[in-house]
């Protein structure tokens, strides 16, 4: 597209968006004086939608009316209550309904996937990680590592950007695999990287992982509800993700968990057990022998908590609502108006370190300003932009197209624009 840089021009891309309505069914932030914060953290915490509070005082009300009973008598049955968010959260990660399940949290469930997938023996026992992958996933796979009796130093492999680059290199990954691929027992690989943006080609590095008889794992927490994984289509063997970044669940929400349909009636795997995998015919007949469900709800352990489900149920009815096909499009739109505003500025301090391509980044650009600190973000904060900040001089930020507009965009540019 040929951009303008000119807040009627913002103004105008914002009249012409379909989706300029969904702005309107969240919180967004206000400062003191009642004016409304440019809030681009959506990829730390996403907004609240206005309906989540309605989603929550049902149960409440029927947990008040109903007691225990509301198990199966509320309006919305606790019992298969997470049932309700499975068509819809398979949707967006592109998963069929049998792969995909809600429990638990982001690192809890990465490690239950890897007591199933990662089978490490004494020739193959290896892990692939980014070199600058999220830290709970580090401190994950080392975690596993120590527990299965390996040294860590040498059994976890760091896929690493070329020397002067930011982003990752899918032919660097090929290349550990033909060196190292038969001591490799599993690629945990982060699908949108947190620190750069960068979305990976998931169905690539799933076929090299399985080339070299390799499980292949996917921290999808920046991506969910952000760009489209297609995990089943991908053929990446697990992924799970959390839902209070993109998908608006509120802070410390439940996570999403798939197991590609290829392992989901294989009950040989091994897997740390709870009633809530247990086959829900006789759930409740207290007495009977371990019965593993298909698919992913056998990965379940408890009863999950009804009222962050509430929050997570309201956040995916807006976006079954709108579609991630019409999200993509305009966040595609958003961050190449963003992109093209950041390299207007006349200065060599900054640079997008995000690659450019929209296919190769979800709605994240991460800025890299030479010989700053985190007093320009502080400043930032002042003039009611909230973005973050990662060490040693990155801005984060995520123009949200659920509820981020072009004029947001327009305006941070041009207070960033007068900081520098």
């Amino acid at each position: 597209m040929n951009y303008e840089n000119s807040l009627d021009y913002a103004k105008q891309l914002d009249r012409e968006d379909s989706l300029a309505y969904v702005r309107d069914e969240f919180h967004i932030p206000k400062d003191k004086n009642g004016k409304d914060w440019l809030y681009f953290t959506g990829n730390s915490l996403g907004l609240q939608p206005k309906q989540t509070q309605q989603y929550i005082q049902q149960e409440l009300d029927d947990w008040a009316k109903f007691g225990v009973e509301g198990h199966f008598e509320a309006k919305n049955p606790w019992m298969p209550y997470h049932e309700y968010l499975t068509d819809k959260m398979a949707k967006i990660v592109g998963a069929k309904p049998l792969e995909v399940v809600v429990m638990n949290t982001l690192t809890t469930n990465l490690h239950l996937l890897m007591v199933s997938f990662y089978q490490p023996t004494k020739e193959k026992y290896k892990i692939v990680i980014e070199s600058d992958a999220f830290p709970s996933d580090r401190y994950a796979v080392q975690s596993q590592l120590n527990f299965h009796g390996f040294d860590v130093e040498e059994g976890l492999i760091e896929w690493k950007p070329r020397k002067g680059e930011e982003i990752l290199n899918i032919e660097d990954l090929e290349q550990i695999l033909l060196e190292q691929g038969d001591e490799i027992a599993l690629l945990l690989i982060g699908g949108v990287n947190y620190y750069t943006g960068q979305y990976l080609d998931l169905k690539k590095i799933a076929e090299l992982g399985h080339a070299k008889s390799c499980i292949v794992g996917i921290d999808l927490a920046h991506g969910a509800g952000n760009i489209q994984p297609n995990l089943h289509e991908s053929g990446v063997d697990f992924a799970a993700w959390c839902t209070y970044k993109y998908l608006n669940s509120g802070p410390g929400s439940l996570s999403g968990l798939f197991v590609h349909e290829k392992h989901a009636h294989n009950k040989e795997l091994p897997r740390f057990a709870g009633w809530w995998n247990h086959n829900k015919e006789t759930r409740f007949n207290m007495r009977q022998p371990f019965d593993v469900m298909p698919g992913a709800e056998g990965w379940q352990l408890s009863n999950p908590p009804i009222l962050s489900m509430a929050a997570i149920r309201s956040s995916l009815d807006l976006f079954d609502k709108v579609g991630m096909d019409a999200l993509r499009e305009k966040s595609e739109k958003l961050t190449g108006y963003f992109e093209y505003l950041i390299n207007e500025i006349d200065t060599d301090r900054i640079k997008v370190i995000t690659p450019s391509n929209p296919k190769e980044r979800g709605c994240q650009l991460s800025i890299q300003v030479k010989n700053a600190d985190k007093n320009l973000h502080k400043k930032l904060t002042k003039n009611n932009i909230i973005t973050d900040w990662r060490e040693p001089d990155v801005i984060r930020c995520a123009p949200v197209p659920m509820y981020n507009t072009f004029e947001d965009v327009f305006q941070m540019v041009a207070i960033l624009k007068t900081l520098l």
